[in-house]
């Protein structure tokens, strides 16, 4: 544990001009006390670590010391391509790996180049929970991301509606969709690709035996693949209704994008197009409550034909809208 921290604070005297004591014991997480002890050990050591004493002064590497202690282990590079989700790697348990790959490739730079991590940091910055929504770790999500990582079977029992099920699974892969963890495994024994949420796992039991992944298996397209079959499956009722040609603009904006765009062209309606008169589509759609929620969006654009129940619903919120404001 403490060679490890002396070769962070190397690393990190390596790649900065100077750093105070309070600095080093706020990356370090120690005190001010152990600080001053490891920089005695390591100029013990030979390493040529400099006290300025006084208000502004600080430790510093003297003699264009440059240590060797720069190679990246494997799990600091895999860490390193995830580091511009760094929530992500702290729910996964990465973060101490991704901090130790950055500051050896900050202490290999040259001196001109190594705030280029802080000025990337203030210019982009990835959000991944969606708003109004709390996000929330999923207690097992580090178990699964190491047996991610290991390539390593597990024993899940997971929630399937009221019952607990349980699968050995090969886990292939990670999903962060809008603040919800997905994990893409193969059952074993069984050649076919599931998606399972991993807030719906009771216990994980790792560390079993590696599995032989696929070769062929791509996650992103994977992903792609299940994720539009599921907005899809989720399109079980149809509604008939008038576009005006603000409506045809505006109707991928308010419903399933894909679906509107595939419905305006049987329709014979490209998106945005200046027709100059309404136009009728058949719509697919999650259900009539959904539909009603969704078009409402697109208030006067947009007529419902069909089904009479859905037509009727609009025509009462009219009739209620135009007795509120006394029309």
């Amino acid at each position: 544990m403490r060679a490890a921290r002396l070769i962070k604070m190397v690393l990190l005297l390596q790649s900065r001009p100077s750093m105070t004591a309070a600095e080093l014991a706020g990356e370090l997480e120690v005190s001010e006390r152990t600080v001053t002890r490891d920089a005695q050990a390591l100029s013990e050591a030979g390493v040529p670590v400099y006290a300025d004493r006084g208000r502004i002064g600080g430790y510093r590497l003297i003699g264009g010391y440059r240590t060797r202690l720069t190679g990246l282990a494997r799990g600091e590079a895999e860490a390193l391509f995830l580091s511009g989700v760094p929530g992500a790697l702290r729910e996964m348990g990465l973060e101490d790996a991704a901090s130790a790959a950055r500051l050896k490739v900050s202490a290999a730079l040259l001196p001109s180049l190594r705030d280029a991590s802080r000025t990337a940091a203030q210019r982009f910055h990835l959000d991944a929970p969606n708003w109004f929504r709390e996000p929330t770790t999923p207690e097992l999500l580090p178990a699964v991301a190491e047996a991610v990582w290991d390539d390593r079977r597990i024993t899940a029992r997971y929630r399937r509606g009221e019952d607990l099920v349980e699968r050995e699974l090969e886990p292939y892969g990670l999903v962060l969709k809008a603040g919800v963890w997905y994990l893409c495994a193969r059952v074993s024994g069984h050649g076919s690709f599931r998606v399972y949420r991993i807030d719906r796992f009771a216990a994980v039991g790792a560390g079993g035996e590696r599995f032989e992944r696929s070769a062929d298996f791509d996650l992103p397209a994977f992903w792609g693949e299940r994720a539009e079959q599921f907005a899809r499956s989720l399109l079980r009722a149809e509604v008939v209704v008038r576009l005006s040609e603000e409506g045809v603009r505006r109707l991928p904006h308010v419903v399933d994008p894909p679906a509107a765009r595939e419905a305006l062209a049987r329709a014979g309606v490209a998106e945005g197009a200046g027709a100059g008169e309404w136009v009728r589509v058949t719509l697919p759609v999650e259900s009539e409550e959904v539909a009603h929620e969704q078009l409402s969006a697109l208030g006067a654009e947009v007529e419902v034909l069909a089904p009479p129940s859905l037509r009727e619903r609009f025509a009462m919120g009219a009739a209620r809208l135009a007795g509120l404001y006394g029309v």
